[in-house]
Parts: C-alpha cells; structure tokens; sequence
C-alpha cells in the first residue's frame, strides 16, 4: 500500500497543472500594477487579521515542516510529536516576544528593524547576507525535495524528469515572488493553508473513526507496528545512535523554538500588519492554526505506522519524508472509491501547493532584503521604480541559484540544509533581535558579532555532524568526518551567538554603549509602544 493508482496519479497531475495556472493567475491580478514600494513590500498593510494570520501560518508551515516533521512522527513516535510541539511554541514565542517590537522597528525587510537604532549600510548589508545564508538551505531542500515527491506521487523515477520538475517549479517560484510581491504570495499562502488544514483535518478524522475514536489504541497499535515496541512512546529514538541522546535532542528541541519563528521569511510576514493591534490578532490566528495542524499531523504519523508498520514507511524513504501521504492513503483501505480518491487528490495538491508557496516567500524575503538592503543602499536616493526592478531581478538571481544548487543535491541527505537554516536563525538571527529590540546599551560592533559569529560558527560546525558524514542516512554516508558530538549546533553556537553580541558590545567601550543607549531611548517607545510608525 505504498504505491498510489494510475486513476489517483492521473488525478494528481491535473490537480497539480490547475493549481500551478490558478495561483500564477492570481498573482498576475493581485501583483503590484504600479511601482509602489509599500504595495510590492507590505502589500499596503490591506489583509485582514485573519487573513494574514492564515498567510503567516502558511508561510511557517514549509514542505519541510510536513514531510520531514511527519516522518520524524511516524518513526520515532513520541519524540517526532515533542518536534512538532516545539514547531508550534517557537510561533508563540514570536507572538508574545517580538511580534509587536518588530512590526513597529521594521518597514520592509529585517535590515530595517536592525537598523532602526543602528543606521549604517554595513548593518544592512550584513543582515542580507545572513538572511541569504539562513533561507538559501530552506529553498534547497524544497526544491530538490519536490523532483522526489512528484515523482514518488506519479509514478516515475528519471534522474533528467526530476531535474526538470525542480527547473519548471523553480521558474514558477519566480514568477510568483517577482510578480505577485506580498500580497500575491499572501494569497497563495492563504490557499494554501486552508487547503492543508481542510484536507488533512478530513483524514485525521478518518483515521481516529478506524480505531473507534480510541487515541489509546491508535498510539498502541503504533507502538506494536514500530519494531521497537514502548520504546516508540519514549524519549531517545530519534537520537538512539548519539553519544548523549537527551543532551541532543535538548539541543534539537532548542534550535527549532528559538530559530523557526526567527527566519526571515516568517518575521516580514510582521511588516504587512497595520497596526499593532493588528499583528496581535494575525499572530493570534496564526498560532490557532499551526497548533491545528500540529494535531493533524501528529495523528496522521502515528496513524500511517499504525496501518502500515515502520518498516514499510522507511523503506519508502528512510527518513520518513512521505509517512504524510502514505498515511492520508492508508487510512481509506484497500478499496478507494471516487470520493476517497478526490479526498487524496486534495491532499497531494496541498502538499504541492505548499512547496510553491513556501519557497516563494523565501524568494521575496531574499530578493527583498537585497534590493532594499543591499542595492538601495549604495545610491542616496533611487526611484521606486528602479528598487522595484532591482528586488525582482534580485528574485529572478536567487531563484536560478537555488535551482542549479537543488538539482546538484537532489539525490543527497537534505536534512543538514534543514538543521543549518534553523541553526543559524537561532544562533544569529535570535540573539541580534533580542538585543537590538530590548537591550539598551547594544552596540553595532555587538549586532556585527553576534550576525557574523554566529553564522559563520554554524558553518563551521555544521560539517562535523552525523547528519553531513558517519551515518547510513547523511548527506555522505561513505564519508567519515564526523567529530562534533551532537546532531545540531545549537548547543554551542546559541549560547555564542549571545555571548559574542555581549562581548562586541562590552569591547567597544562605555562610551559607544552610551551613545547607543541615548540612541536606542530616542526610539523606544517607537519599538516596544508603536508610538509612532516610521517611513523612511
């Protein structure tokens, strides 16, 4: 039951070619029809609270996020559904901690809220490229990861048909991004996510009515169908292997709250509210509905091992990346009639659906961040029209480095890319929010430390990972380099992405921290009240 039917590949397809018209269509009439900053940036702050709070969802929930989140579910069981908790609490600490701050610092990219009490193109500069380095890895493993999902779906197993899905998406990411700018991505976020909530909140029901609402029998069905009996419903599975498995999944678990909410292309998602009432709400509504699709997903993993056992998942994929589809298949039986077909159709185009929306509005937070960081930085005053051509070339640049690089590493591990992006949002990107929207006396020598020491820490340490090297399932299994204990940085490099801000800080004087204190007064009660909102 791990292979789908001619009639319900056929299905797919033509889901797939609607969806992929229908949201370019969209994108044509809702883009920008003027050269408008505010408009191709913010989207002139027009959503709704709900609906931006559907669009942010939709932008947190990445393909990663469902295949590879729901695979760790299904295979590891208890510890996969405390990763899927700790996707959900990173977006509530966004909610409560830096939500507010963030929408009143910031007008359009992450440069902007850094440098609001530290003017300066290096500042800028800087956050642009640590932006590029975090999302870069994200869009990779979408993109490669979508040649093997269609062709797990539809049936078919070229290397030259799968390089030519990553091209023919990747152009259409593009489009989107280069056309649609924030409001057109919002809308394919918004389709998106109601999509996968609708459909899988369907199969979750099924799947509870084949164990007869019993959430005991589902859970230890699973754990019979494991292979490893009640060690499925305990912690260290996931880390079995490791040297210190609690110690590495602390680590894991704390790279996923603190990085997640912090990437780029989830914190723009702040600059579309108007108000700040209006990004409490949105954040509200966000948070609703990633906590749905936590359950949905937990339900749907523990309930594709109990139908199917774990050995079938893993050998479809050893990492468990399609245990979402097999489970949305497994729970109609064995007989599918047109309603269920229809119902798994929904399912797969959602899937589709949400690596085009995802990798979009990684392209639009890249292509963003360079024009109006990096490009607009270098003349004193540039057109509208001249940032707006420039942020879709910019578009047009990531997107085409992103497919090259997708298509080099579509038949490696993806899961170091994963843990990198999250790695260097939690030990970058976290700490130099904190401490530039709370911390009086931060310094730009402190925000230049914490960017670049806690990104380039990751990079160094990323490589000496199981997950690159040493192990059956790393991006070079018949490699050993593997020297760093723990699967994630985020054990060392988070705590050295704050310890370097604080450092860089201190080492730059008493006087440049009073300066930065006078500074950072001037605005705060711009940051923290939203006394004022600031256009330039």
């Amino acid at each position: 039951m791990t292979e789908f039917s001619g009639n319900a590949q056929t299905m797919a397809l033509m889901a797939f070619t609607a969806v992929a018209t229908l949201t370019l269509l969209l994108c044509v009439m809702t883009g920008p029809d003027r050269d408008d900053l505010d408009e191709f940036y913010t989207g002139y702050g027009s959503l709704s609270p709900l609906r931006n709070g559907l669009a942010i969802a939709g932008d947190y929930i990445s393909a990663a996020t469902v295949l590879g989140t729901g695979g760790v579910i299904a295979l590891c069981g208890y510890d996969g559904i405390v990763l899927a908790l700790s996707t959900a609490l990173s977006l509530m600490l966004l909610m409560f901690l830096l939500a507010e701050p963030l929408r009143n610092a910031g007008r359009f990219t992450m440069g902007d809220a850094l440098a609001r009490r530290m003017p300066g193109r290096a500042v800028r500069v800087t956050a642009s490229l640590v932006t590029l380095a975090a999302l870069l890895p994200l869009m990779l493993v979408q993109l490669a990861g979508t040649g093997q999902l269609l062709a797990f779906i539809l049936g078919f197993s070229g290397d030259s048909l799968k390089t030519g899905v990553i091209v023919g998406l990747g152009a259409l990411m593009i489009s989107y991004a280069a056309i649609g700018g924030m409001k057109g991505t919002a809308l394919i976020q918004i389709l998106k996510i109601v999509m996968l909530l609708g459909s899988g909140a369907v199969v979750a029901v099924l799947m509870l009515d084949r164990f007869d609402w019993d959430l005991g029998a589902l859970f230890d069905t699973a754990a019979a169908k494991s292979g490893v009996g009640p060690a499925f419903l305990q912690s260290g599975l996931q880390f079995a292997g490791a040297a210190s498995p609690r110690i590495d999944m602390i680590s894991a678990q704390l790279t996923v709250v603190l990085g997640g909410a912090c990437l780029p292309h989830i914190t723009m998602r702040m600059y579309t509210a108007s108000s700040a009432r209006q990004v409490r709400r949105s954040m509200s509504w966000a948070v609703s509905c990633v906590v749905l699709f936590v359950l949905v997903m937990t339900i749907v993993g523990v309930g594709a091992t109990a139908l199917l056992g774990r050995a079938a998942i893993a050998g479809a994929d050893p990492r468990g990346n399609t245990a979402y589809l097999l489970g949305s298949r497994a729970v109609f039986g064995a007989d599918v009639s047109n309603a269920e077909t229809l119902l798994f159709t929904t399912v797969t185009t959602a899937i589709f659906l949400t690596v085009l929306a995802s990798v979009a509005g990684m392209i639009l937070a890249c292509a963003n961040s360079l024009a109006h960081d990096v490009f607009a930085t270098r003349v004193r005053e540039m057109t509208p029209h001249r940032e707006m051509l420039l942020a879709r070339l910019s578009a047009l640049g990531v997107g085409v480095l992103a497919i090259v690089l997708a298509a080099q590493v579509q038949h490696r591990s993806l899961q170091p890319l994963v843990t990198l992006s999250f790695c260097i949002g939690a030990s970058a990107l976290a700490p130099a929010l904190v401490y530039s929207l709370f911390w009086r006396r931060y310094t730009r020598a402190g925000l230049l430390a914490t960017l670049i020491g806690g990104t380039v820490s990751v990079l160094l340490l990323m490589p000496g990972t199981n997950l690159v090297s040493g192990s059956p399932v790393a991006a070079f299994p018949e490699a050993d380099f593997n020297w760093f204990p723990f699967t994630t940085t985020g054990l060392v490099t988070i705590p050295l992405g704050f310890a370097l801000g604080w450092a860089g800080t201190l080492l730059s004087g008493r006087r440049t921290a009073e300066e930065q204190r006078h500074q950072y007064e001037a605005v705060e009660g711009w940051i923290l009240a939203g006394a004022v909102r600031r256009d330039g």
